[in-house]
C-alpha cells in the first residue's frame, strides 16, 4: 500500500508540475528576469503550494499522532542557520536560476529529455552524491 501511495502522490505532483508550467525552464527564468519579460504567475504558483502545504502540516501537526505508513513523523528540529544550509540553498538557487529547473520539474520531464536536460539531470544526480560523501566525511571527522 505503501508504495500505490507514493506512486499516486508522484503522480499528482508531477501532473501539478506540468500543469503549472513549472516544466518549462523559459517560465522560471522569464520570473527571474525582473527587468525584461517578468512573468509573476510563478509566485502565484508557489503562493499556492505554500497555502496547500502550510494547511496540511498545520492540520497533521494538531491531529495526526503517526503517519500513515510509518511510526513517526520527521519534523525538523534544527533552527540555527549553518554552512551546509546556506552553500546548499545558494548553489539550489544558482541552479535553479540557470537551469531554469529544481529538482521535481527536472525528473518531471526526463521522458521528453533533450540533451541539455539530460546533462542537467547528471549535474544534479551528481551534486546528490557529492552533498552526500561531503555530509558522511564530516561527521567521519
Amino acid at each position: 500500500m505503501r508504495i500505490v501511495a507514493s506512486l499516486a502522490t508522484g503522480l499528482v505532483f508531477g501532473f501539478g508540475l506540468i500543469l503549472s508550467g513549472m516544466t518549462n525552464p523559459a517560465k522560471v527564468q522569464n520570473f527571474l528576469d525582473v527587468f525584461g519579460r517578468w512573468d509573476p504567475s510563478l509566485a502565484f504558483v508557489m503562493g499556492g503550494a505554500i497555502a496547500v502545504a502550510a494547511t496540511g502540516f498545520a492540520l497533521l501537526r494538531k491531529h495526526a499522532d503517526a503517519p500513515l505508513f510509518g511510526s513517526a513523523f520527521g519534523w525538523p528540529t534544527q533552527t540555527d542557520l549553518d554552512a551546509p544550509l546556506l552553500i546548499g540553498a545558494a548553489v539550489f538557487g544558482i541552479g535553479w536560476g540557470l537551469g531554469g529547473l529544481c529538482p521535481g520539474p527536472a525528473l518531471a520531464v526526463i521522458p521528453v529529455a533533450k540533451g541539455g536536460l539530460i546533462a542537467f539531470v547528471a549535474a544534479m544526480l551528481f551534486g546528490f552524491a557529492a552533498a552526500r560523501w561531503l555530509r558522511a566525511s564530516r561527521e567521519r571527522a
